[in-house]
């Protein structure tokens, strides 16, 4: 009875949060807006104009500039002392995560109650500024992210637009596999089991059957550091994973993989897949390859602080601060390497809406703002598959815009307090009235 209550408790809030005017009806966008504000980002110059206007005529942007056109009945938004921008992108999330052991809710919590929680993440998410995601792996839900996905684009439910993979791959007693359980009770992976080139494409058109956009690997782990040696086990060969990315090039689409290092990093880029992801150890030659092929690291800091931050005991959470040392020193040998860096946090073990600092610790450990903007907004873009579409404030792109109080180039915190959301023309965040 106490378990019911409580999700009804939640159901409760869940309705509620939905049900907020700004919200919950999501209209189609009405006559143009202008927005005007003291500042506006330059993606690709790496600059801040002053003032900053935007036209949004539709779901789309018109024009951007120190002013714009207002046509007649135009809605002016005027925003003050803010810096305009794009919508942000987070390349590498959990939906159907969230703060507490990530084994324990994958078993005890029911597929609905976790997509549930998924749509209430997808909207924090959007509310931190976060217009597009990557969304890494359902943990075990299967293809639930297909439905909140396209709960978002019918305007169903708040949230940013979503590129999802379904159940992530993996090998039978790989990292995600459910290890360690009394095997009389056959719990269920995290993820789907593919043990050979063949497996993998039948699960990945299976996949891509019941909805996903990309393919979400496995390929290393699980990672020990002693006595600062790292090392983690690869889980497929290069041609294992070469059928892979074949078979998702085929559907249209590309491999995503979780490696923290060698070989499985370089087995990786080997194969040409589209980004790898935590990337704690890469190797020269793995490096070489990324930087020519253009393949993308995800680093994923925000995590390896929270649960440093977080540990369980203090020395777990030593061992958590040698390995994010260890993290730090090798992704600083990356940037000298000049390999392209994505931004992707991993949200999701950590809560929802607040991954924003990512970016800070990306310029913490190395990077300037100029460079991490435009690595998460030039760089994600491209990542999900949306160039052309997103990442920049240009004509024809959609009317993605959130603000910022100051200048994120001078300050890269500023990023963790948006104060005005819009996504295709729809303002979530940050005015009211006509």
């Amino acid at each position: 009875m106490r378990q019911l209550t409580k999700l009804a408790t939640k159901l409760g809030l869940l309705v509620a949060a939905f049900a907020t005017p700004a919200i919950a009806q999501s209209p189609a966008p009405g006559p143009a807006i202008v927005l005007h504000a003291a500042r506006l980002l330059d993606v690709a110059g790496g600059q801040i104009v002053a003032p900053g206007e935007v036209l949004i005529e539709g779901e789309r942007i018109s024009a951007s500039g120190t002013a714009v056109l207002h046509p007649t009945g135009a809605r002016v938004l005027e925003l003050g002392d803010v810096t305009l921008l794009p919508g942000l992108i987070d390349a590498h999330v959990h939906l159907f995560l969230h703060p507490g052991a990530e084994d324990l809710q994958t078993v005890k919590e029911s597929v609905p109650a976790r997509t549930l929680r998924a749509a209430m993440a997808a909207r924090e998410d959007l509310l931190a500024g976060f217009t597009a995601e990557r969304d890494m792996g359902t943990e075990g839900a299967g293809s639930a992210d297909t439905a909140v996905r396209d709960a978002i684009n019918q305007g169903l439910i708040p949230g940013p637009r979503l590129r999802v993979s379904g159940n992530a791959i993996d090998i039978l007693g790989g990292h995600e596999d459910a290890n360690g359980w009394n095997p009389e009770q056959h719990v269920l992976s995290n993820a789907s089991s593919a043990n050979s080139a063949d497996e993998l494409v039948a699960v990945i058109r299976e996949q891509h059957k019941q909805g996903s956009d990309f393919v979400k690997i496995y390929e290393t782990g699980r990672d020990q550091l002693r006595d600062g040696v790292f090392s983690t086990p690869f889980q497929y060969t290069v041609a294992q994973l070469k059928a892979a990315v074949d078979e998702a090039a085929r559907l249209g689409t590309t491999v995503a993989v979780h490696a923290q290092g060698e070989p499985g990093t370089q087995y990786a880029a080997e194969a040409g897949v589209a980004s790898i992801d935590h990337a704690t150890q890469l190797s020269e030659a793995t490096m070489r390859l990324m930087k020519a092929k253009q393949i993308p690291a995800v680093p994923t800091f925000a995590v390896f602080e929270y649960f440093t931050e977080h540990a369980p005991t203090p020395e777990a959470g030593a061992r958590e601060r040698v390995l994010l040392d260890f993290k730090i020193r090798e992704f600083q040998q990356q940037l000298v390497a000049g390999i392209p860096i994505a931004v992707g946090s991993d949200v999701g073990p950590f809560p929802h809406g607040t991954q924003a600092r990512e970016l800070t610790l990306l310029v913490k450990y190395g990077m300037t703002p100029r460079a991490v903007l435009q690595a998460d907004l030039i760089n994600g873009a491209k990542l999900l598959g949306w160039g052309a579409e997103i990442g920049s404030l240009a004509a024809g792109r959609y009317a993605d815009i959130i603000a910022v109080p100051g200048n994120p180039l001078e300050d890269i915190t500023r990023l963790e307090h948006v104060v005005f959301v819009m996504k295709g023309g729809i303002v979530f965040k940050g005015v009211s009235g006509p």
